[in-house]
């Protein structure tokens, strides 16, 4: 069983869609929420706290090194450690490289992937430091395995994110703390929807398993992935696609 415990995890893009649910998933299996974003969401702060788990909101641009570093510090202050990162914070830009601006690169590469290197260099120094465990789980996608249409700016920075795991996995292997990347492919979210009908058709279509995913699949993965159960799995890139890029 999945028993987290008094474990303290960071999640960051942590206030709606698959960011949310890992937070409230982490809750219910005992742990103590850090959510970091650009928007609070009361709702789920209350939901975490009615499960008697502490949570606290911290604004913060992920791909601000400065902002990072102090919103860590402001964590560990909170909560007196850090046991678990989920690098989940990202957006997207999407255009054919002849209308992308360098500003739309730029911008994509800097919360998706710096973001990602702002938090875990901050969070690893800390765990290193005091010897701590540690887990951190970094939030890919198909994208960055197979491409995408429109997409070189967010294919590009999923695919560095991948790279980016596996190297880190090496580092810090010897001090007991993993990390493994979760590569989501269609997940029904409040951005998704919004997709033409014939688009989403064509998705469904070519899926294996015959339905988009749910925030939950993730979230469940995060779950597994942060728990003792995964202690021997580390620099690997789950798909969690319902077999879309097999």
């Amino acid at each position: 069983m999945i028993d987290l415990n008094e474990k303290v995890a960071v999640i960051t893009g942590g206030s709606r869609g698959i960011g949310a649910a890992i937070c409230l998933k982490l809750a219910n299996f005992g742990a103590h929420i850090a959510i970091i974003g650009n928007s609070e969401n009361p709702e789920l702060i209350k939901q975490i706290k009615s499960l008697n788990k502490k949570c606290i909101f911290y604004k913060c641009d992920v791909s601000d090194y400065e902002q990072a570093k102090n919103t860590i510090d402001s964590i560990i202050k909170d909560f007196l450690k850090i046991d678990i990162l989920v690098n989940n914070a990202g957006i997207t830009c999407d255009k054919l490289i002849i209308q992308m601006t360098e500003a739309d690169f730029d911008k994509v590469i800097a919360v998706n992937l710096k973001g990602v290197f702002n938090m875990s260099s901050l969070i690893t120094k800390w765990l290193i430091r005091n010897k701590n465990k540690g887990k951190i789980i970094n939030i890919s996608s198909i994208a960055g395995i197979d491409g995408n249409i429109g997409q070189t700016n967010y294919a590009a920075a999923k695919a560095g994110l991948i790279g980016f795991s596996k190297s880190l996995a090496k580092e810090v292997a010897a001090r007991g703390i993993t990390v493994n990347s979760i590569a989501p492919g269609f997940i029904e979210t409040d951005m998704t929807k919004v997709l033409p009908d014939e688009f989403k058709q064509k998705s469904l279509n070519a899926i294996p398993l015959k339905r988009f995913g749910d925030v939950d699949d993730i979230a469940n993965t995060v779950a597994f992935l942060a728990s003792d159960m995964a202690d021997y799995i580390t620099a690997q890139t789950l798909r969690v696609d319902g077999g879309l890029t097999l």
